[in-house]
């Protein structure tokens, strides 16, 4: 419960807030992080031995992964698991990450298959603007092709509020 005593203790110290930030380093978001780490978690709440640094969309305030339907991300979704850990930043491989990526904003999410076409072609877009300079020339037409033909598939990852 908010008293009259935090307002004041809050009031007081607001003009000091831009002092702590001073020098803090930014914390990376969806709109400009290249990259999350993600990983499934199982039934039991632990996570998934398989992790990954991912290429993703933001679109409409979710997050977005396309990969083909036999990944290890893909199966889970398909076998319920539908939680999974997210981790925000661009730590490198995450086989040679050393965990770094958990010092990272971390988030969990709830994962469901996207097969609105309308909404892929969104996050395709978005997608395309963010990787532009970074193969997505090679990589956008691969990833259309394969939401068409069923040799990939788009995840949707609602992050917890």
């Amino acid at each position: 419960m908010i008293t009259r005593r935090h307002l004041v203790a809050g009031a007081a110290l607001a003009p000091l807030a831009p002092l702590a930030l001073a020098g803090a380093a930014p914390a990376p978001t969806f709109r400009t992080s290249k990259l999350i780490y993600l990983t499934p978690l199982k039934s039991d709440g632990s996570e998934s031995r398989c992790k990954a640094e991912i290429w993703f969309g933001y679109h409409a305030g979710d997050l977005f992964v396309v990969t083909p339907p036999a990944a290890w991300r893909a199966q889970a979704v398909t076998k319920g698991l539908t939680r999974a850990r997210l981790w925000v930043g661009e730590y490198g491989v995450w086989t040679r990450a050393d965990d770094a990526f958990r010092q990272g904003p971390e988030y969990l999410a709830s994962a469901s298959l996207e097969a609105d076409a309308d909404t892929q072609a969104a996050v395709l877009a978005a997608m395309a603007e963010k990787y532009a300079d970074d193969g997505w020339a090679r990589w956008g037409p691969r990833f259309e092709a394969g939401l068409s033909n069923g040799e990939r598939v788009m995840i949707r990852y609602r992050v917890d509020a």
